[in-house]
């Protein structure tokens, strides 16, 4: 995807890098048996070792590093046999032991990559450097009461997994296809959920720019916690502009850390960048060397669902689908599946257009997530069945899906309790056709000189039956009315 930034002294190249931060799903905390569930009364979730308290001591769950070792799986990604926690240490009320757990020198994943699709039909892999697990920090609520910072430990020590993408992202829009790639991948294996509303899914992104045809990377900034896909695309543009017209004038790009603010669209300075050093990262003395047997692993990759990807291919090929179709169907696991549920002995294709047009369509309508969807996958493939036999017309198909999305009622109780067959005796409509042409005569002989105007009469008898009438049928009476047949 070629998008560069025309400056006064010519073209400029974006390179950017995402740092994703990923809410493990998890009962319990990463090294404390608190539990996780959002929304609760704020700091009703911290045990002792949240809170940082002395002499408590740390223990591994085991879960949220097989959550791990999914996910690395899943990115194609290399997995470290050992792996070591280390201390991470900075000063933040939120952060009451004083350091995060982490992993740097040594994480769990090691190289892997994402495959996105681009606009043009190709796909172009992103590079992912590592995925490491860590504890989250708290949440500091500025402005809740006057005068006074709030802290919340609820989320203090939850898992999150680290995925560090390699600098191969070269413009907005790939970020954002790379993010929505991630958050599929990560929805199908179950390791996050995704919701960026509720901050289980965060985002920084590393942005510098060079001169096209530059080989040397420029200064990068950081852009902290972008909490929407929308934004990050804008983020991204304005922060590559900015370094642009920086470097233009002939100054230089300072490397910090800065924020996005949605209100003004733009990013402004928060501190200087940390790098590695300032952290004083070492062992963390409570924890041992994360060991893991190939058995775990080998148990971990059988337990993989089928992937997006292959999912895909195997709608295109299997199902005779574009590859367009196909992907939209497969960005989330539960569309995936509600779409074959409905294809399973009929037009797959069909099936793919209402799942696509007409359900999705209604979903957005009401807001709806396909997991919260009101219409099971048997009710629509009900009305595709009656659609197939002929019992209803296409228009009142529409009719019958939303009125079984909305109230639940089967589609073959619609239409029986509201006479909504279609007509298919031809002795019922040749009388309808023939008081329209007697009605139209100028308009039916420029029928019989353009046949297009055919059309206008088949409207206006599917108009007088209330959609009812079959419109095959329809058309094949108004042309033989006409003496077209």
């Amino acid at each position: 995807m070629a998008w560069t930034i025309a400056g006064r002294t010519g073209e400029w190249e974006l390179v950017c890098g995402l740092e994703v931060h990923a809410q493990v799903i998890s009962k319990a905390k990463l090294f404390s048996a608190a539990a996780t569930e959002f929304g609760a009364e704020p700091n009703s979730r911290v045990s002792p070792v949240d809170a940082g308290m002395p002499g408590m001591l740390p223990v591994l769950n085991g879960f949220c590093v097989e959550q791990a070792v999914k996910t690395g799986l899943a990115l194609e990604a290399e997995i470290n046999r050992v792996s070591i926690f280390e201390r991470k240490n900075y000063f933040y009320p939120d952060l009451p032991q004083g350091y995060q757990i982490s992993q740097y020198q040594q994480p769990i994943v090691g190289r892997g990559r994402i495959l996105i699709d681009l606009p043009d039909g190709t796909s172009r892999a992103i590079g992912i450097t590592r995925l490491h697990l860590e504890q989250d920090a708290g949440k500091s609520l500025h402005g809740a009461r006057e005068g006074v910072t709030l802290i919340d430990l609820n989320r203090c020590g939850v898992a999150l997994m680290e995925i560090v993408s390699e600098p191969d992202i070269r413009a907005p829009e790939e970020a954002v296809l790379y993010l929505k790639k991630l958050r599929s991948i990560l929805r199908y294996v179950g390791t996050c959920d995704g919701n960026m509303e509720e901050g289980s899914l965060r985002c920084d992104a590393n942005v510098s720019v060079r001169r096209v045809g530059d080989p040397r990377f420029g200064t990068r900034c950081e852009i902290k916690n972008v909490n929407s896909m929308r934004f990050v695309a804008k983020a991204i543009e304005y922060e590559a502009r900015r370094q642009v017209d920086i470097l233009e004038s002939g100054g230089v790009v300072e490397q910090e850390t800065r924020l996005f603010d949605a209100a003004r669209g733009e990013t402004r300075s928060m501190r200087g960048k940390e790098e590695a050093h300032d952290y004083r990262y070492f062992p963390d003395p409570d924890l041992l060397p994360l060991e893991l047997d190939e058995a775990l692993i080998e148990r971990l990759r059988a337990e993989l669902p089928e992937l997006p990807d292959a999912k895909r291919a195997r709608f295109v090929s299997d199902y005779g689908l574009s590859a367009y179709d196909a992907g939209v169907l497969v960005a989330e696991r539960a569309a995936a599946d509600y779409f074959e549920a409905v294809a399973k002995g009929r037009d797959a294709k069909f099936a793919a257009n209402w799942v696509i047009n007409e359900l999705f369509g209604a979903l957005a309508r009401r807001g709806l997530e396909i997991e919260a969807c009101p219409l099971p996958a048997e009710a629509l493939g009900e009305i595709l069945d009656l659609l197939a036999e002929g019992t209803i017309s296409g228009k009142i198909a529409k009719e019958v899906f939303q009125e079984a999305f909305d109230s639940g009622a089967r589609p073959r109780a619609i239409v029986e309790a509201k006479g909504l067959r279609q007509v298919t005796d031809a002795g019922a409509i040749e009388p309808v056709v023939a008081k329209l042409v007697a009605d139209n005569p100028q308009q039916a002989e420029n029928a019989r000189k353009n046949p297009k105007i055919v059309g206008w009469f088949v409207g206006q008898v599917m108009k007088a039956t209330g959609g009812k009438a079959n419109p095959a049928l329809v058309n094949e009476l108004v042309k033989k009315a006409l003496g077209l047949g």
